[in-house]
């Protein structure tokens, strides 16, 4: 008696295991029978990198050298324009931290 038991516990997991077979190849799923974690339902998902990037206007500084070139020139001229009046960046090792060791 016992062994018929078993064959047929056998027999309905080794359907059950088909059906579920069947099942994810007829709707794409993955069968995960470790039931281990997988990256499947991330990979799933559209990418959303396109729809961000539409939302942002084109920035032209990215394509033209002539506008960096003219905000790198107004930079170092607001620079000389603060060295020349005494409040430009110290010289490395010369900052607040250093002269409070030296105290």
């Amino acid at each position: 008696m016992s062994s018929a038991a078993a064959l047929k516990n056998v027999v309905a997991s080794a359907v059950v295991k088909g059906v579920a077979e069947a099942r994810a190849h007829i709707f794409g799923h993955v069968l995960n029978l470790t039931a281990q974690r997988s990256a499947h339902k991330v990979l799933r998902k559209k990418l959303i990198g396109d729809k961000v990037a539409e939302w942002y206007p084109y920035d032209v500084k990215h394509d033209d050298p002539l506008i960096m070139d003219r905000q790198q020139q107004e930079r170092l001229s607001k620079n000389q324009m603060l060295k020349r009046r005494g409040k430009g960046p110290p010289k490395k090792g010369q900052g607040r931290r250093a002269s409070k060791r030296n105290k």
